[in-house]
């Protein structure tokens, strides 16, 4: 079994929550405003998602996979869910259209390897994957998915591992803010080069509120610390215990009991019902195992 790296931030597991303990105890009723949207966003990642495993990148979608912890906690559990809490934010270099972010060190890049061989993402694993892998982070213009790509695609070159195979085993979902569509609207993987390399269908995006996007991943308070490029060979701190990080584990915890509740599997299994996606049979399946279950 693949050890934790040290630096990986402590989260509570929410599924079987018995380190909680008292932490709960005197919080308050969380508002969860954003829930609707936040059902029909996963609905359809799940549907555009390949029936692979997904891969949460960074903290900004940690409300989607408690949502989907709860979902998948019982018989429909088929769908496999990771959390890849990496940031590659960093002070840049240069300035202008010059500007840029610096290079990841030997020792970064190193690190960066040990957290994705925590949760299954070695060159020699994703070539013999049955599933797809699926990483999944909401894109304004798409810089941690490129920095993530770069990463395993320098390792699946240096390892040798046959790209011709493991570029059908990984694939992107990009959680948008929603705009008004346009014929001229142009969006994030239009301009990563590096997403040709991939099938068509490896690339897709989903659209969210602009609100609810922005709360994800500018203002909803984390459980975890971000884990930027300088501090991912630093020790991992514990866990917060402060009166804002109690509250949001509230939240997170009520989301997880609601994807575990009957309302809460066949709300998703509704949204997914909505896509066109449902056409194929391993996804009708899936709304059938939710309904069901």
């Amino acid at each position: 079994m693949t050890s934790v790296p040290e630096s990986m931030p402590f989260r509570w597991d929410l599924i079987t929550p018995d380190q909680l303990g008292s932490l709960l105890d005197g919080t308050a009723t969380p508002d969860l405003w954003f829930l609707d949207d936040l059902v029909a966003c996963t609905g359809k990642v799940l549907a555009r998602s390949r029936n692979g495993d997904l891969f949460f990148v960074g903290r900004s979608l940690d409300s989607m996979f408690d949502l989907l912890g709860g979902v998948f906690s019982g018989p429909s559990g088929v769908q496999r869910l990771y959390r890849l809490p990496l940031s590659f934010q960093r002070p840049g270099i240069g300035s202008g259209r010059r500007w840029r972010r610096r290079p990841l060190t030997p020792a970064e890049v190193a690190q960066g390897r040990r957290f994705l061989e925590t949760v299954g993402l070695t060159p020699y694993a994703l070539a013999r994957r049955d599933r797809p892998a699926v990483l999944v982070d909401v894109v304004y213009e798409g810089e941690t998915f490129t920095e993530l790509f770069t990463l395993i695609r320098d390792w699946i070159e240096q390892e040798r591992e046959p790209w011709s195979v493991v570029r059908r085993k990984l694939s992107f979902v990009g959680v948008t803010i929603r705009r008004k569509t346009s014929p001229n609207t142009e969006r994030w993987h239009q301009h990563a080069a590096w997403t040709r390399t991939l099938p068509a269908s490896a690339v897709a995006n989903v659209s969210l509120d602009p609100g609810v996007w922005s709360y994800f991943g500018d203002h909803q308070v984390k459980l975890t610390r971000s884990l930027r490029p300088d501090l991912w060979t630093a020790a991992a701190e514990g866990p917060g215990r402060d009166e804002r990080t109690r509250q949001a584990l509230v939240e997170a915890a009520a989301l997880v009991a609601y994807g575990r509740s009957p309302a809460g599997r066949q709300a998703v299994a509704r949204a997914i019902g909505r896509d066109p996606a449902l056409s194929q049979s391993w996804l009708r399946s899936l709304v059938t195992s939710l309904t069901t279950g």
